[in-house]
């Protein structure tokens, strides 16, 4: 027997057809909104572009002005797709930067080995901390610490954590 008033979390699933929206000044596709905006600044139109599950848009830039010259040209196709490309291109730099940011390794070659150290940030917004790793030339682990998140990795303080047999730095 079903229970056909029963309430199921798929019932609030949008589906794929009943989210698009394709109007002049709003397209949602493609797990994107484009939303032409007045631009606060000046006379002109800006446009949004937020990515689905985002509270923030990935990019705002400035939007072409209509024929008539007072309101914005309308959003199609060609331009949500453009739009859509440079604002996946914005979100993938910045995930590119953050990576970088939050794992730096440089090598560091002594009289009896070459190394790999590694810093990996863990941003944890209660506790951050970084690891602090050693690889031999064959990329095996041959030491970690746990570190503050603010450590300088730079080659004067990896020569020094190897010189002190990988003992934790104070």
């Amino acid at each position: 027997m079903t229970n056909n008033n029963a309430y199921s979390a798929e019932d609030d699933a949008p589906q794929e057809e009943d989210t698009k929206i394709h109007e002049p000044r709003l397209w949602r596709d493609k797990g994107w909104t484009a939303q032409v905006i007045k631009n606060d600044d000046d006379e002109g139109w800006a446009v949004a572009m937020i990515k689905d599950g985002e509270p923030e848009p990935a990019l705002v830039g400035p939007w072409t002005m209509g024929r008539d010259k007072k309101n914005p040209k309308p959003l199609d196709a060609n331009a949500f797709g453009t739009l859509v490309k440079t604002a996946s291109e914005v979100i993938r730099r910045h995930e590119q930067q953050l990576h970088a940011t939050l794992h730096k390794s440089l090598m560091v070659a002594t009289e009896d080995a070459d190394y790999k150290i590694l810093l990996d940030i863990v941003p944890d917004e209660d506790d951050p901390y970084a690891w602090l790793s050693a690889q031999d030339a064959g990329n095996t682990e041959i030491a970690r610490v746990r570190v503050a998140p603010n450590y300088k990795l730079n080659q004067q303080n990896a020569r020094a954590w190897i010189a002190d047999d990988f003992r934790r730095p104070d």
